[in-house]
């Protein structure tokens, strides 16, 4: 029985409380695994840590049904055809085991060492019986997770940054970022070479809602979510595009994740699952408006969404849902709805949100939870199996990382994700790199096509101009 123990490390980091965790990320952006879970200097109550991690001691790469385990001691890639997250779930126990990681002198940190990547809405369909008509055109894989044996974490409550590391692993030392802060990089630039091109007009688009209406009115679903992808070539270097987006979106569950083929990019204010202390929470969007300028006009668009009957009622279609699926593996008895239509604003737009609560069974890990959820109600419609059925016959490319998950797993069991709303995929490994994007809202029996169309364009007002912007001033500025 292998009895060796684990010391895992927190040492807080002397740096000044302006600087922010993009400051050192910048400095590991273009390596490969380096990833970033960003609260992006959001103000938000969800946003209170931000987290970094780079160079894995091993990886769970998924596409389709053959996973790929590599691991930093043999250097191998082994072919796999189990369940990804029981890859992920396992690797993780055998490399740095629950029970014998002891320290961590602040408990209240979150991850601190554990898994952290990429769940991709594809994933979805190992865990059902779903069709799967699309090309995949994508190489970004389906799953993509790290088993990291050192992160930082910075807490913006206290302005406190924190090394964590295992130190039977290698690691960076505090000396080591304190000599990355001081250096200073050269600029990079991010440049679109094409405009954005949607993949359906609002002809096809309106056509596309008309089936469904048919669909919800002969009873097959009470909800489907539409989307639609936009996409460009690009040039240049996607951290620089991210810098550009994290700011002007300041949204607390948003990822920047660096892999050899390009990088995801989400700015998303949604999560989806968190487990602390065996308590689980999450937290669906349901209802959108747009931001105005004026505050008075602003004003109105609150009070529009607040008494929208329309909304409420689509929100909570997706609260039973949400409901339904945590029971799968909560207490009976323990899941509850502390909040609902709560209103939240973010920079492009203002949203309807509720929180879902329970408590994980003894029986169940964050993983089963995370499988039995997956991919997150707020983004297919209700019942799940059925609307996921109705949108692959209709959007014309699979989704990949959109709607989606962005998490971790850290060794102690906690557990945080969000939906990859409002987020971007780079693939550089492309003859031309192409840069896609993604929109879309929950159609219900009295939605209106132009609405959800301009609903739609609402979502990434914040995101495609500022994009295409940047692109403009480095060739004219």
């Amino acid at each position: 029985m292998n009895n060796r123990k684990y010391p895992l490390i927190v040492c807080p980091l002397n740096l000044p409380s302006h600087y922010s965790m993009a400051d050192i990320f910048c400095h590991y952006a273009d390596q490969a695994w380096s990833m970033f879970l960003d609260s992006a200097n959001s103000q938000h109550k969800d946003g209170r840590y931000d987290i970094m991690v780079s160079s894995p001691i091993a990886t769970v790469t998924t596409k389709g049904n053959v996973s790929y385990v590599w691991n930093q001691i043999t250097n191998q890639n082994q072919e796999k055809s189990d369940n990804p997250l029981t890859l992920v779930e396992n690797l993780l126990e055998q490399i740095m085991p629950s029970t014998q990681v002891v320290g961590g002198d602040n408990t209240d940190l979150p991850f601190m060492v554990g898994a952290l990547g990429l769940f991709g809405y594809d994933l979805g369909k190992r865990f059902e019986r779903l069709p799967n008509n699309n090309a995949d055109e994508y190489s970004t894989p389906d799953l993509a997770v790290g088993i990291y044996g050192w992160s930082i974490i910075k807490d913006n409550l206290s302005q406190q940054f924190y090394l964590c590391y295992l130190d039977n692993y290698p690691h960076p030392s505090s000396q080591d970022i304190q000599q990355l802060t001081a250096t200073k990089l050269p600029s990079t630039s991010f440049n679109l070479s094409t405009r954005w091109q949607a993949n359906m007009s609002q002809q096809e688009y309106t056509y596309k809602l008309s089936k469904i209406l048919s669909y919800l009115n002969a009873g097959d679903c009470y909800q489907i979510n539409l989307a639609q992808r936009f996409s460009a070539d690009y040039s240049g270097d996607e951290w620089r595009a991210y810098q550009d987006l994290r700011v002007a979106n300041q949204a607390p569950f948003s990822a920047f994740l660096r892999f050899k083929n390009g990088a995801v990019m989400s700015i998303s204010p949604e999560r989806f699952l968190s487990v602390k202390d065996r308590k689980v929470q999450t937290k669906p969007i349901k209802g959108t408006r747009p931001r105005c300028d004026n505050d008075e006009d602003d004003q109105l668009q609150i009070s529009a969404l607040l008494s929208s009957e329309k909304d409420r009622a689509e929100n909570l279609m997706i609260v039973d849902l949400l409901r339904n699926d945590l029971s799968k593996h909560c207490q009976p008895g323990s899941v509850d709805v502390p909040d609902l239509f709560t209103l939240e604003s973010f920079a492009a737009v203002h949203h309807l949100v509720s929180t879902v609560t329970g408590t994980l069974k003894n029986s169940s890990s964050p993983m089963d939870l995370l499988q039995g959820a997956f991919p997150g109600g707020s983004i297919t419609g209700a019942p799940k199996i059925r609307a996921m059925e109705i949108i692959d016959e209709l959007e014309p490319n699979k989704r990949n990382v959109y709607c989606g998950s962005i998490g971790y797993l850290g060794v102690f069991g906690d557990m945080d994700t969000n939906i990859c709303i409002r987020t971007l995929l780079c693939e550089s490994d492309k003859e031309a790199p192409t840069i896609h994007c993604w929109a879309g809202g929950g159609i219900v029996l009295d939605s209106d096509a132009k609405e959800e169309y301009q609903e739609s364009l609402d979502k990434v007002s914040k995101i495609l101009p500022i994009l295409t912007q940047q692109s403009l001033l480095k060739k004219h500025g």
